[in-house]
């Protein structure tokens, strides 16, 4: 794996009294507020090593496992968004950090709104990369088989995730970021990622009047093959908020952050820095 797919070296990192996993990069005594990147179901903090080692030299940036993936131990009382929101401030409380810039992928993605709504003065800016919106029955239909089936016998089939995550992606042969996905789902927790993805499959999805409330400068960005995450729904929630964007990053599916690192590390850092971005709809 090259240094732009490893994690590297941490100044810090350790394990709340909870039990939360997690790693600071960068300048901690930067007086700039830090950004804290929340990973999807299945992905660990190693997800976001091209991120990390895109923005460290400039920023302060915190990793951390959502419960039961990585080093975070399982909470099998966790089983809603509100639960993966109070993790994060948890988080925060335990690191002294009063607010955030919020970057969430997917179930990140969806653990990073929630928190924005329910604790709006701890998020300084949100960025949503990849999050689902108000899916039809038929989009929700497969993700709750999936979840069920998962629930019963707690085997996933990580080939048919990574085809859904970078079928499109493979003219070359089996990229960084898929092999780095296949060794993450491969060393996940089986009841936390189960749990997780049950999470993920049953969350209500966000309302328009909730989403409403937020004021922050908030991004919403996809790819334009992603049959899950559509654009139209990036572009829906943009609308909603106040100061909302959207994003579509072209010829992308789900799994963006590995396919299009510096893209979307070049998001983040305008997002953070309060610059125009690059193809964003307002």
């Amino acid at each position: 794996m090259s240094d732009l797919f490893t994690l590297p070296q941490a100044i810090a990192h350790g394990q709340t009294s909870s039990g939360t996993s997690w790693s600071r990069f960068g300048n901690a005594a930067s007086a700039s507020i830090p950004i804290v990147l929340i990973h999807g179901v299945g992905m660990q903090q190693a997800f976001w090593a091209p991120q990390v080692n895109d923005l460290n030299a400039e920023f302060d940036v915190i990793t951390y496992d959502m419960w039961g993936h990585g080093d975070t131990v399982v909470n099998h009382d966790a089983t809603s968004l509100p639960d993966f929101a109070a993790q994060l401030i948890s988080l925060l409380d335990d690191r002294d950090i009063a607010s955030a810039h919020i970057v969430g992928h997917s179930l990140g993605a969806l653990v990073a709104i929630e928190t924005a709504i329910r604790y709006p003065e701890r998020v300084a800016s949100l960025i949503a990369l990849n999050a689902v919106f108000q899916r039809t029955e038929e989009q929700r239909a497969p993700v709750l088989r999936r979840a069920h089936a998962l629930a019963v016998d707690g085997v996933m089939n990580i080939d048919q995730t990574l085809d859904r995550w970078f079928d499109g992606h493979r003219e070359n042969g089996i990229s960084e970021g898929e092999q780095l996905s296949r060794q993450l789902l491969e060393s996940v927790n089986a009841s936390g990622y189960a749990n997780a993805y049950m999470v993920f499959a049953t969350a209500e999805d966000q309302d328009g009047s909730r989403l409403s409330l937020l004021d922050m400068s908030a991004v919403f960005a996809t790819g334009d093959g992603d049959p899950n995450s559509t654009p139209e729904m990036s572009h829906a929630m943009s609308h909603i908020v106040a100061n909302g964007r959207c994003v579509v990053l072209g010829e992308q599916r789900h799994m963006m952050s590995l396919t299009a690192p510096h893209v979307v590390t070049e998001l983040i850092r305008q997002t953070v820095l309060h610059e125009d971005l690059l193809g964003s709809d307002s």
